[in-house]
Parts: structure tokens; C-alpha cells; sequence
């Protein structure tokens, strides 16, 4: 009999036996679901923020701030700048001219509907230019706000996460009334968690003069960034900093991310180690409970080899197990699940869909493999060591 042929048949009659361990075999099993349920969990959270960041960047357009500014809550910029950012070359146009939009960026306080607690919410004074630089936005419900005049349009995650941002109704902001008109969607990207406005209109409301904080801009091509960024910055009449907004998404992302997957990694890894007791727990009573009938294979020949092969195989089948279960109630429980929380570089709410991706769903299961692998390693090893003459009169 070759080895393989060896260990297969012992895995198989460690296997035929689980039904009567069956108790400690689920208690294994459900402690890996829940550490796989728990990490994609968290990190599906990091995930859909890193969507709703990076969906809202094209390589095709830039930002443009104040130089030193690291968001746009801290930038500045007049408008005898932004004329000549509208001059620079390597613009798209249209029959309207260039395709850019000067914008203001400003948070004001509204109720969650979940909580009724205040939040901050974003409020972004927009070009009509703004509608062609981002291309992916999508009227769904009424229509555009109208030049010179107080109404708003709201992002539908804003629309679904914050009170009274119905269309038909008013809100105040600043010393005005403003009628909301619409609702939009961006892809599932940033945008649907902010308010729009005339930024004509809304730079009186905040007495902002004839000021804006950034500039979006769309390119003629992507290639054509680098000549856009290197005539603005050479230019000794502006003082400013221009990105991708591709890679400035990214950046504003990062800490977020960074933090999340942290927090759920830690997390996950506690609960790791409760699993991995437990697993460790279920096969050394599986080893103590079949010592005879180990001993009894291993006088008819059968190497410490199989042996080890077969303890592992049996504790594998329990940890994937117990991962797919997790792995799949995660993705039903949380994919495409609502959410908002604080971007931490405007200080603003984040409205975004829990992410729950193939590649996160396959680390999972990695994850709970390695702890199968762990949890069933020592008692294999034990159950090779362990002396026929004294396994037999067990």
C-alpha cells in the first residue's frame, strides 16, 4: 500500500468518525465562523470606504489647492487664480469653453434618520462645469439646481443617511431657505454623500466674497496631466498644488483604511486565539478518545507519517468548514449593508456600502486554513508519538 493510498484511508475513517464527536467538532467549527464572520465583517467596512473614496477618482481629472493644503477644508484660492487655472493647457472643452468647476466646500449639521443625533454633513458650492468634470454623476430623481437661485440637489447616500434632505422640502443653511430640487448618484463614489449648491449663491450665504478652495478640472486626456500640472506650478502668479484626483482620493482614504483594517485584524486575532484553543481542544480529545484504535494502526504497519497527515487532514475539513459557514453568512449579512462614518481629513460624514469582495472572502478562508493547521498540529504530533504498547491497553 503506497503512502498516499495509506493516508487517505486513515483520513477518511477519522472522517467516517466525526458524527460521534460531533459536538466538540461543531463547537470547533463554530469558533472559526465566527473569527471568519468577524474579520470580513470589519474589514468590509474598509473596504467599501476605500470604494467610495477611489470610485470618485479619475486619472482623467485634477484638483487644484492652495499649496500646503492637505484637503480642501484648508485651502484658498481667489478668483483671478482660478481664471488662469481655466487658461491652463491640457483642458478638455466643450461648447461652453473648458470643462472645469470652482467649488467651495463647507459642513453643516443635520439628523441622522437612524439616530437623530447631528452630524456633519458636506456642502459643495459647484460650477455648472462640474456636472461634465465628473462624468459619473446621474440625476435619479427630479432635477438640476438652477443658476442663481437657493436650491440644492443631495447625494442619495446623504438623502438615505440624513433627515429632511426629501425633495420638495427646504432646509436652512447659512441665513437662507434653500428648496431641494433633486437627488443624484456618483457610482456609489463620495459625491452621494454631499449636498450641491450654486456656488455663486452659497458664497454670499457664508460670505465667502468671491473666493473658492479648489479647483476641479477635467484633462483632454490623461496624459495630458503633466503639462497641466507643470504650467501651474511654474507659474509665479499661483501658488498651488495640483493632484490626480485619482491619487488624491487615495491619499484622503488612506488613514481611514488603515485604521479600520487595523482595528479588525486585532480584533479578528483575538478571536483567532479562542478558536485555536478550541480547535486544539477538539483534536486532542479526538487523539485521547481513538488512542487505541491509533495504536492498533499503526502494529498493522501504518508509519507516524499518515498518521500526522490524517489528524491534520480531519482538523483542515473543520476549519474550512467552519470558514465557508462564516465566510458566506458574512457576505449575505454584509454586503452592499449602508453605513457613514467620519473622513477624519474634512472631518465630515462618509456615506458607503460595506465592500464584500471575492479576494476578502478568500483571505478569510486562508485565515481560518491556518488555524485549522495550527489547532490540529500538535495533537497529530502527539498521536505519532505516542508508544503501540501502551496505546494498546488504553
Amino acid at each position: 500500500m503506497s503512502t498516499l493510498h495509506r493516508i487517505l484511508t486513515i483520513a477518511l475513517f477519522n472522517l467516517r468518525s466525526l458524527p460521534e464527536r460531533k459536538g466538540a467538532a461543531l463547537t470547533a467549527a463554530v469558533g472559526i465562523a465566527g473569527v471568519v464572520g468577524v474579520l470580513v465583517g470589519v474589514l468590509a467596512i474598509a473596504e467599501g470606504f476605500r470604494r467610495a473614496m477611489t470610485v470618485s477618482g479619475s486619472p482623467e481629472v485634477a484638483i487644484v489647492l492652495r499649496s500646503g493644503a492637505d484637503s480642501e477644508m484648508t485651502s484658498g484660492l481667489d478668483r483671478d487664480a482660478v481664471r488662469t487655472i481655466g487658461d491652463a493647457p491640457g483642458l478638455a472643452r466643450n461648447e461652453a469653453g473648458t470643462l472645469v468647476s470652482a467649488e467651495l466646500f463647507v459642513i453643516i449639521n443635520l439628523p441622522k434618520r437612524s439616530t437623530g443625533t447631528d452630524a456633519n454633513v458636506p456642502l459643495r458650492g459647484v460650477e455648472q462645469g462640474a456636472f461634465a468634470v465628473r462624468d459619473k454623476i446621474e440625476i435619479v430623481a427630479g432635477r438640476r439646481f438652477e443658476t442663481g437661485r437657493n436650491e440644492i440637489i443631495v447625494g442619495a447616500g446623504a438623502a438615505r443617511a440624513f433627515a429632511g434632505l426629501d425633495i420638495g422640502r427646504q432646509i436652512k443653511i447659512g441665513q437662507n431657505m434653500w428648496d431641494i430640487v433633486g437627488v443624484f448618484t456618483a457610482n456609489g463614489g463620495l459625491a452621494e454623500s454631499e449636498i450641491w449648491a450654486d456656488a455663486a449663491v452659497l458664497q454670499p450665504a457664508y460670505h465667502r466674497n468671491n473666493s473658492f478652495q479648489s479647483v476641479y478640472a477635467r484633462l483632454a486626456s490623461a496624459d495630458a496631466f503633466h503639462s497641466f500640472k507643470d504650467a501651474l506650478t511654474t507659474d509665479p502668479k499661483l501658488n498651488v498644488k495640483v493632484d490626480r484626483l485619482s491619487d488624491f482620493y487615495a491619499e484622503q482614504s488612506s488613514m481611514v483604511t488603515q485604521f479600520i483594517t487595523s482595528i479588525g485584524v486585532f480584533i479578528a486575532g483575538m478571536m483567532a486565539l479562542g478558536a485555536l484553543f478550541g480547535a486544539l481542544n477538539t483534536m486532542y480529545s479526538a487523539v485521547a478518545a481513538r488512542t487505541r484504535e491509533i495504536a492498533t494502526l499503526r502494529a498493522l504497519g501504518f508509519g507516524s507519517g499518515p498518521v500526522v497527515c490524517s489528524v491534520l487532514a480531519e482538523s483542515m475539513v473543520l476549519s474550512l468548514a467552519g470558514g465557508a459557514v462564516g465566510a458566506a453568512a458574512a457576505y449575505l449579512l454584509f454586503d452592499g449593508f449602508r453605513a457613514s462614518t467620519i473622513n477624519w481629513q474634512t472631518f465630515s460624514q462618509v456615506t458607503f456600502s460595506f465592500e464584500v469582495t471575492l479576494p476578502l472572502l478568500g483571505r478569510a478562508v486562508v485565515f481560518a486554513t491556518a488555524i485549522g493547521l495550527l489547532g490540529g498540529l500538535f495533537p497529530a504530533i502527539r498521536a505519532a508519538r505516542l508508544p503501540i504498547s501502551s496505546g494498546l491497553r488504553e
